[in-house]
């Protein structure tokens, strides 16, 4: 099992939180080029690691069901979200409202 995999386990979002971890960004050009870290753009694109229930709604007490699911490729804004660090790995955890789009490949 991955320390990715194990890390979705033990951690469960409440209501319509969602655990991501972000793309590594690109350390070469298409020309083959390093880019050094300091140039290196903030990578807004991540993979879905686990979600929660989705937002319970106050009238009827229903959960309202997630647009995102564990393995998609969403579109991150460029500040928010809360930074987590486990097993040597780190992950963001944003608010479904938060995520910017989900992205189809």
């Amino acid at each position: 099992m991955t320390s990715v995999a194990s890390v979705a386990k033990r951690i469960m979002p409440l209501f319509d939180r969602v655990l991501v971890q972000r793309l590594a960004p690109e350390t070469r050009t298409k020309g083959g080029i390093l880019i050094p870290e300091k140039a290196q753009a903030k990578g807004m694109e991540a993979t879905v690691v686990a979600v929660g229930p989705g937002f319970r709604n106050p009238e009827s007490g229903h959960h309202i069901p997630m647009e995102v699911r564990v393995g998609d490729k969403v579109l991150l804004p460029e500040f928010g979200g809360n930074k987590l660090e486990m097993d040597g790995n780190e992950f963001h955890m944003y608010r479904e409202t938060d995520i910017v789009a989900k992205i189809n490949h």
